[in-house]
């Protein structure tokens, strides 16, 4: 029989689960997710089926965070565990916006957004608003 090193017995204070998550950054982006959303602690609470003290917790990091809290607060704040994680984070704000407001749309929607998005790429830059042009006669 082998000993799996990655395991320690149940009880030791090495145990490690990998489905529980903790750490600063964590807390701050389920904290600013939560923000985003518009969502109170209760709403969060009441969602994951703990105590709004609970949620507290998972937001300044002093609780860590279980796999299955980290796939339902994931879907309530429409994104993914990956970016929860830090893992998949998009490179600038208006890219996480527009994941977010797509995600609910029906396919066929969300077809119009890709063809209406591949026209403005293809459209070139938008002239410049504001600057008089100089017509004389």
């Amino acid at each position: 029989m082998t000993m799996n090193p990655t395991r320690s017995v149940p009880g030791d204070s090495t145990e490690r689960h990998e489905s529980d998550h903790a750490g600063p950054e964590l807390a701050e982006r389920i904290r600013q997710e939560r923000s985003y959303v518009g969502l109170s602690q209760a709403d969060v609470a009441e969602v994951l089926g703990i105590p709004r003290a609970a949620v507290s917790a998972l937001e300044t990091g002093k609780r860590r965070v279980t796999g299955l809290e980290l796939g339902r607060l994931a879907e309530l704040f429409g994104t993914s565990v990956d970016r929860l994680l830090g893992r998949d984070v998009p490179a600038d704000d208006t890219t996480a916006a527009l994941f977010r407001a797509t995600k609910s749309l029906t396919d066929a929607d969300k077809e119009q957004v890709l063809r209406f998005a591949e026209f403005l790429r293809g459209a070139g830059q938008a002239p410049e608003v504001g600057r008089a042009q100089d017509v004389t006669g």
